[in-house]
């Protein structure tokens, strides 16, 4: 190659860099290719696995009209709803989504308070965390919670800057709402959306820049929260922190509850062992372990995938979760670094619950694992936060 040829190269070369850094300051960029494939596998994955996790409640629901593919058919409608909202919200400048947050946040703040309200929310299995109408619509308003507090605080925090370090600008007003809306979900009673919210908050206060101080403080109160309600200090469920001690108890009503519920997912991810027993074979599925769809759908897939599948799958996760904080490192500016921190320590943080509550880290406290838990709306929701991320990536500087 000759010295013409190789300086035209790189004047060639030149040129496509200016365009890329042209295109990405104007919200055009391409999005990032791993963190979307590794979205969408997990959306994927967790479709045949939901099939496989439902058919027999299907079947048992169905009555006389046999339709085992009842939820995956409502599951996969909301996954393609979800799909295109995360593309359309991928594809426009996040710079835009400033101005949504303290009405997102303001909604659902509302919606907490009239959950409450009685005879307007709806209650099932002794809490009441649901919107909607009846069994054909619902929601939970924590959903929307947590999409507000991501973009609510990623604005304000963004636009702060050195007064982050100060308590009058840096705390007090973000501690004041994290807790307004901790206590509402108190009340309904959500443990894990409530730790969900609050760990998604501390996550992104710490990305903002406030003292050491006050990160040590809020560990200090969590960890005090945590002695609390594992020793029975702060009321909550005893008889879930009964069964989280003693999983065997032989109380005849924790029984027929909390325990039958724990005992049946220990049983089936022992059942699985290194290999599983096969896509399709689990026997726990069978109407033994309540709640096989939703928030024990991690138990099933030990139970059928074995320690292999179940580790490739929090895998994927680990790696879902890598390349979103790699998208906040290399973000544009601040607004979009916190944006990409909220959205990915959720995911972390709902992960992690999840498979300790299964496993019987933590006691039972009802928290869905992403992707994967029946839920339509949460789903969608999922999806559109991912978009948020993917929004970020495309205005990343070019390496």
């Amino acid at each position: 190659m000759t010295r013409e040829e190789k300086e035209l190269r790189r004047q060639q070369r030149e040129r496509q860099r200016q365009v890329e850094m042209a295109a990405r300051a104007a919200g055009r960029g391409p999005l990032d290719v791993p963190f979307l494939l590794l979205t969408l596998l997990l959306t994927a994955m967790g479709l045949i696995m939901l099939f496989s996790a439902s058919f027999p409640m299907a079947i048992y629901e169905s009555g006389d009209k046999v339709n085992a593919a009842y939820y995956l058919i409502r599951q996969g409608l909301f996954a393609v709803v979800g799909i295109v909202l995360m593309l359309i919200i991928g594809r426009i400048n996040y710079a835009r989504y400033r101005v949504v947050g303290k009405y997102v946040i303001a909604v659902a703040v509302i919606l907490l308070v009239l959950v409450l309200i009685p005879g307007v929310g709806i209650t099932r299995n002794n809490a009441t965390r649901w919107l909607g109408f009846g069994e054909l619509f619902t929601f939970q308003p924590s959903e929307i919670a947590k999409v507000g507090v991501i973009l609510y605080f990623a604005s304000s925090i963004s636009k702060k800057k050195e007064r982050m370090h100060t308590f009058k600008y840096g705390i007090a007003p973000y501690a004041l709402l994290l807790l307004v809306i901790a206590f509402l979900m108190y009340k309904e009673p959500h443990l894990s959306g409530m730790v969900l919210i609050l760990g998604i908050g501390a996550a992104m206060l710490f990305a903002g820049g406030i003292d050491m101080i006050w990160v040590g403080a809020g560990i200090g109160v969590g960890v005090l929260g945590v002695w609390g309600y594992l020793s029975g200090k702060i009321s909550y469920n005893s008889a879930r922190i009964t069964v989280w001690r003693d999983p065997l108890t032989e109380d005849p009503e924790l029984m027929q509850g909390a325990a039958y519920q724990i005992r049946q997912s220990l049983l089936a991810i022992g059942s699985g062992g290194l290999l599983g027993v096969g896509l399709g074979r689990s026997r726990q599925k069978f109407l033994y372990l309540p709640e096989r769809h939703n928030d024990f759908i991690f138990a099933i897939i030990c139970e059928e995938l074995g320690m292999v599948g179940a580790l490739l799958i929090m895998a994927i996760f680990a790696l879902l979760i890598l390349r979103g904080y790699w998208i906040a490192l290399h973000a544009r500016d601040r607004f979009g670094a916190l944006l990409a921190v909220g959205v990915t320590t959720q995911v972390a943080l709902q992960v992690f619950l999840n498979i300790a509550v299964v496993t019987n880290l933590f006691p039972n406290t009802g928290i869905s694992l992403p992707f994967f838990s029946y839920g339509g709306t949460a789903l969608v929701i999922q999806l559109a936060e991912m978009g948020l991320v993917l929004s970020v990536s495309r205005q990343m500087p070019p390496a």
